[in-house]
């Protein structure tokens, strides 16, 4: 365990290293902080800190930058949430508030990530398997031919053209949509198949088959719509931190390109807390050289998708966290209003 003044050393280190750019040396630690301790002592804890591997020398005769065990430890003892100020709050709040469908929500959560945090973000959408039903419409189209729109509780709105196999009258029509909300309405979608294999029983015997394909498109949209979809902006952020990455940006972007990545470096959705990857504990070699904060966002207390950013090791931690929860908590609201 490190004693509490190489904790304050180490915090001091990583502060100055993300504020300036530059590897920090002891003497610079002892002008900028108040650690109460000569510039030899500083010299003794930066020797410690190094051999038990939380800073490295990237050169010779030169000061002490952060490795990723020394960002993790920072980022698990050191680092508090900033909040983010009551302007910055309304901020967010009035940007999200003027979207108009779930895709408007999604795109301006991702510029406004990567405009609040200036890393690269990433928005996953709120996925059907976590969702619920708030409603199914069935309008006719012509005698045989059906629209079902399916809406989600995250406000996602998918739509399908049902062709019957034979004509099917309003009042049939009605009596459908009114017994099929009846059974799926607020419940989730994983329930829906069970609650509605019986359905077409409640019908006369001319009616079944329409009933039938007609359930079956909906079924049908629950499985194709599974795929899981992300938004991603901001790359070009990352074109101010080429300093930061040891070789090249390629593999970085290249690794930002792949969706799988992508929702691996994210998370599981059903945890909902702030999560942040450093460095090497990002599987995708790629992004060895780069942290990754995530979150949980949902309406009501459940996350359905996580967002978060893309950044290098060398990232303002509190700050970073506070904006990604602070966006995440904003999108639940529109998403619980909507």
């Amino acid at each position: 365990m490190l004693s509490e003044r190489r904790l304050q050393v180490l915090r001091a280190i990583v502060q100055d290293y993300v504020g300036t750019e530059e590897p920090v040396g002891s003497k610079a630690l002892t002008e900028r902080h108040s650690l109460g301790v000569s510039p030899a002592t500083v010299r003794n804890d930066m020797a410690a800190l190094e051999d038990e591997g939380y800073i490295a020398q990237p050169h010779t005769s030169a000061g002490r930058i952060p490795t990723d065990k020394g960002y993790r430890l920072f980022v698990d003892k050191l680092a508090g949430v900033k909040p983010m100020t009551a302007p910055e709050r309304r901020a967010i709040q009035n940007f999200l508030e003027g979207a108009v469908d779930l895709d408007d929500v999604v795109a301006r959560t991702v510029r406004l990530l990567a405009q609040l945090t200036r890393q690269v973000a990433v928005v996953q959408y709120p996925s059907l398997t976590r969702s619920t039903v708030r409603h199914v419409e069935l309008l006719a189209l012509a005698p045989a031919r059906v629209m079902l729109v399916l809406i989600t509780d995250t406000g996602r709105v998918e739509q399908r053209v049902v062709d019957c196999p034979a004509p099917f009258g309003d009042t049939s029509l009605a009596d459908l949509r009114a017994r099929l909300n009846s059974r799926v309405a607020n419940r989730r979608f994983a329930d829906v198949p069970s609650l509605v294999e019986d359905l077409p029983e409640a019908f006369e015997h001319e009616d079944r088959g329409t009933v039938s394909t007609v359930l079956s498109t909906l079924l049908e949209t629950l499985v194709e719509e599974n795929e899981e979809r992300l938004m991603i902006g901001g790359t070009a952020n990352l074109t101010r931190f080429g300093h930061d990455f040891p070789l090249t940006i390629r593999p970085v972007l290249e690794a930002l390109e792949e969706q799988v990545v992508l929702l691996k470096l994210l998370g599981e959705a059903k945890d909902p807390g702030v999560t942040v990857r450093i460095g090497h504990e990002n599987a995708h070699e790629g992004l060895n050289s780069t942290s990754v904060v995530s979150v949980g966002y949902g309406s009501g207390g459940e996350a359905v998708a996580k967002l978060g950013v893309v950044g290098p090791t060398r990232m303002d931690y509190p700050g970073t966290m506070g904006a990604v929860r602070a966006v995440a908590r904003y999108v639940g609201q529109i998403l619980a209003e909507s």
